[in-house]
């Protein structure tokens, strides 16, 4: 995997290629001081006054009550801890709720490459559907693909002794689409040649994987050919499609061929080496969870003790419990507004 791979798959160089197959999108051009924050340990959240502009403002009181709640009882011989002024990026965030405004008001949001997808348990919903900028903070501080993303996106090339090329970190906003992991699958090709399949959501068993196998590879198939085939800037990478209840097929992301790429039910020995699996002359190999009993746990399970929790639970930095747990209130209130709103607006 070269270091032009990786760039080539930046989100920015691969969607105009293919918007006509793929979920509409907006592009935004990150600021220096954003890159700079999310890479800042000292901070969890931002303040809250990125809110969607379709929100409205809660009264004095409270307000008044919010400080009682977030402000511990302590007399006053003790110190307590300054006030902190979270970081604020009036323009960007204007920028971000005009962008989360025009794809609906929820979006899906990403870097270059990556998705926040290992920090989905920390949201309110445990998604990654986010309707403000606070919500994709949380998301983005929280991950380690996205740090991966921000600090080493070359890390296992092997042309290391080359210059890294400059990169112009953008974030990525996807309109929000309620997809069912059961119909993503992972495509590799090699060589401009599809050569293998693999059910994304490989820890869990999907009845009609097994049912609709030759329809799947059928339908894979044909949407490489016909709308990705020799249309990409490199002849060995890495796709994820959605099959929709239609039997229809959508591009959802493009990855570099190599070891940064999660290979899922395969090997990278196997989809390298020339075996069995890049030899077949009857079509991709097709892997997908066969039965309950194959079933495993989440990947992602392992990402989900933050270097934010361990500095609590050490009592490193008490200012992140306190950012964290004034996020987590914002949001349930925004919930809760939601919920009202819908019920008001509701036919009698």
């Amino acid at each position: 995997m070269k270091k032009e791979q990786v760039v080539n798959c930046q989100f920015s160089v691969w969607y105009p290629i293919f918007k006509k197959h793929t979920i509409k999108s907006l592009i935004l051009p990150l600021p220096q001081n954003v890159i700079d924050y999310l890479l800042d340990d000292g901070t969890l959240v931002v303040s809250g006054s990125d809110h969607n502009t379709q929100q409205t403002n809660t009264n004095n009181s409270d307000s008044e009550a919010e400080e009682d709640v977030q402000t511990p009882s302590i007399p006053p011989t003790q110190s307590v801890f300054p006030p902190r002024q979270a970081p604020e990026f009036p323009e960007f965030t204007s920028k971000v709720l005009e962008a989360i405004n025009s794809l609906g008001g929820r979006v899906f949001p990403k870097l270059n490459w990556s998705a926040p997808r290992d920090a989905n348990w920390i949201a309110l919903n445990s998604s990654l559907e986010s309707r403000s900028l606070s919500d994709i903070f949380l998301l983005f501080k929280s991950s380690d693909f996205i740090t991966h993303d921000l600090t080493q996106p070359f890390l296992q090339c092997s042309d290391q002794d080359s210059p890294d090329p400059v990169i112009n970190y953008e974030l990525v906003l996807r309109k929000w689409s309620e997809l069912i992991p059961g119909g993503e699958f992972r495509c590799f090709v090699k060589e401009n040649k599809l050569i293998a399949i693999s059910q994304r959501d490989y820890t869990q068993y999907y009845q009609h994987i097994l049912k609709q196998e030759e329809q799947i590879r059928q339908a894979i198939g044909d949407f490489f050919s016909q709308h990705v085939q020799y249309n990409f800037l490199d002849e060995d990478f890495v796709f994820d499609v959605y099959r929709d209840s239609l039997g229809r097929v959508w591009l959802i992301d493009l990855n570099p061929f190599g070891e940064v790429t999660d290979s899922l039910l395969f090997t990278w020995d196997e989809l390298t080496s020339g075996g069995d699996v890049a030899q077949r002359q009857d079509g991709p190999a097709f892997r997908y969870t066969t039965s309950e009993v194959t079933v495993q746990p989440s990947p992602c399970l392992s990402y989900r003790i933050p270097r934010d929790f361990v500095d609590l639970s050490t009592g490193e930095d008490a200012y992140k419990l306190i950012d964290f747990l004034k996020l987590k209130k914002s949001q349930q209130e925004e919930s809760e507004e939601e919920e009202e709103e819908e019920e008001e607006e509701a036919p009698q």
